[in-house]
């Protein structure tokens, strides 16, 4: 069982993976090359020599961008299916759709919007290369502190269910949410690399199509991954009705 969903994760993730490179294509790549174009000119004023490309742009925008969203797609998805067979049927009556559909909710949130509202995306000419590393760690610490608040926060909730009941339960295990991210984020460093001279309008197209490609990505993972599995549940219902049918 756990088996079949990991393929179907996987799958789903991959049919993300596609979807997510169509729409970098049309808005992500045009503030990437417009980016490169601004750090070559502003290197150019400052009389440096331009930096030796490695691998070329052509091979960056299509393969190389290709590749990357469909393996982080598929590896998603498959770490979601784990993550679906674990809380199927201990997380209330949730169908397969609506777990599905929830826990890509919840991975959104907790792994996109949070980290990125403390260290969102840059462009690639933006951000001074010695400090790289530091704002790697400090962006995966984010995501770490995430999800321990929300593992937390629905324990929380769970606990608080047979006391004040589902819905207020729920807003109680939010706000713990909402009021651990909020003390962790205020208490974090702050990383501002952008130059000033960084057209701002550039800035936020790329910032707004790194949230879109993520946003894609979890949407369509939950919405074909429950699909994908509600529809096995039919047909393995449908053909245990057959065999009850034969066998009377």
């Amino acid at each position: 069982m756990v088996g079949k969903l990991l393929v179907r994760g996987m799958l789903a993730g991959i049919a993300a993976g596609l979807l997510t490179f169509a729409f970098a294509r049309v808005a992500g790549e045009p503030a990437v090359d417009q980016a490169i174009s601004f750090e070559e000119k502003a290197a150019a004023a400052r009389g440096e020599a331009p930096e030796p490309e490695l691998v070329s742009r052509e091979t960056q925008a299509g393969l190389g961008l290709l590749t990357g969203v469909v393996v982080y797609g598929a590896a998603f998805g498959g770490l979601f299916a784990l993550t679906f067979a674990y809380a199927y049927g201990r997380v209330g009556r949730l169908g397969a759709r609506a777990l599905s559909a929830t826990l890509a909710a919840g991975a959104f949130i907790a792994l996109v919007i949070v980290p990125n509202l403390k260290y969102p995306a840059n462009p690639p000419s933006v951000g001074d290369p010695e400090t790289i590393g530091m704002r790697t760690g400090l962006f995966f610490l984010m995501i770490a502190i995430s999800l321990a608040a929300l593992v937390f926060s629905l324990k929380v909730r769970r606990r608080a269910v047979a006391r004040v009941g589902q819905w207020n339960a729920a807003i109680i295990g939010g706000a713990v949410y909402v009021a651990i991210i909020a003390a962790v984020q205020l208490s974090m460093p702050v990383i501002n690399e952008v130059p000033r001279t960084f057209p701002a309008t550039l800035l936020w197209h790329f910032r707004i199509a790194a949230i879109g490609m993520q946003l894609i990505i979890w949407t369509t993972i939950g919405l074909l991954f429950g699909w994908l599995v509600e529809r096995d549940e039919r047909a393995q219902l449908r053909a245990g009705g057959a065999e009850r049918s034969a066998f009377p």
